[in-house]
């Protein structure tokens, strides 16, 4: 009989196994959420329009945070990262791939709204197509950054998987971390608060509010808020006195994003919402034209 891995330092059995279950939880929720969204985008005719290319997008990478997670799951069960340091170089690079593009693309979200709803232009294939690569692009481009050695990826708190390594707190991470929370959450957030704020007096005009409008930042606040002020708190003070347990919480809360974007851009989206049952049962939806102004 193989002997069960050590505990990793800083963590009681019932921890370990607490962690491995929310991943896996999280991970299986968001996975078949998104899946479903994925899904339905492919089979309903009415729901492939530009706009809710950019839904897709948002699905796209959360399924890809879900992925991350499993992996991340599996080995907490195991106690141990199984795949070395080659492994986490490559868990480290996804996490962050998915989850910058998941921001970016929930920031041309509100971008598109905006002009939906404020300008009344209509988006074209061309744009949603542009704007979705871009939003992956520019997630690689600083996703690779840490490979390249500007930032690093090491081992979580937990030691069963991998992130932006922040124990250093060196010249070298706080440049990255600078840069990287610039343009990868301050300025989506930015987009957001602004498209967002316009379309609320927009509704209010009228006095018709299709949606609402404050849910998508707090979701981005809520979801990584506290996983981008751990990175910032490290950029400025040594975070390595906080236990290990407490410092898995802001990654635990970002692995939520998946379930929490498919009902805020999904299930949330009433035509959207339509589309997705009648995939499910097969009953057409009243409204043909799906173009999100429900969004």
């Amino acid at each position: 009989m193989v002997p069960a891995h050590p505990l990793p330092e800083g963590f009681t059995e019932i921890e370990v196994f607490a962690i491995g279950t929310a991943l896996l939880v999280e991970a299986l929720l968001g996975f078949c959420l998104n899946g479903l969204t994925i899904i339905s985008f492919r089979r309903i005719k009415e729901l492939r329009t530009p706009s809710n290319l950019l839904v897709l997008s948002i699905a796209l990478a959360d399924c890809g945070i879900c992925i991350n997670a499993f992996v991340a799951a599996f080995s907490s069960f195991l106690r141990y990262w199984p795949y070395g340091s080659d492994g986490c170089q490559i868990h480290g690079f996804h996490g962050f791939l998915t989850a910058l593009a998941s921001i970016s693309s929930s920031a041309a979200v509100a971008w598109d709204r905006y002009h939906h709803y404020c300008t009344r232009s209509r988006l074209q294939w061309s744009t949603a197509a542009s704007m979705m690569l871009f939003a992956w692009l520019f997630a690689a481009f600083w996703a690779v950054m840490p490979l390249l050695g500007w930032g690093r990826y090491d081992y979580e708190p937990l030691r069963t998987c991998c992130t932006l390594d922040y124990s250093r707190g060196d010249r070298n991470y706080v440049t990255f971390l600078f840069a990287l929370s610039t343009f990868n959450f301050m300025i989506p957030g930015f987009i957001m608060l602004t498209a967002y704020q316009s379309i609320h007096q927009k509704f209010r005009k009228t006095g018709h509010f299709k949606f609402n409008t404050g849910l998508p930042l707090k979701t981005l606040v809520v979801c990584w808020g506290p996983y981008c002020l751990l990175c910032s708190y490290a950029a400025v003070e040594n975070v390595m006195f906080i236990p290990p347990k407490y410092r898995m919480i802001p990654a635990l809360i970002a692995k939520t994003a998946p379930t929490v974007d498919a009902f805020v851009y999904a299930l949330g989206n009433e035509n959207y919402r339509g589309g997705i049952w009648q995939f499910l049962t097969g009953q057409k939806i009243e409204k043909a034209e799906v173009d999100n102004k429900t969004k």
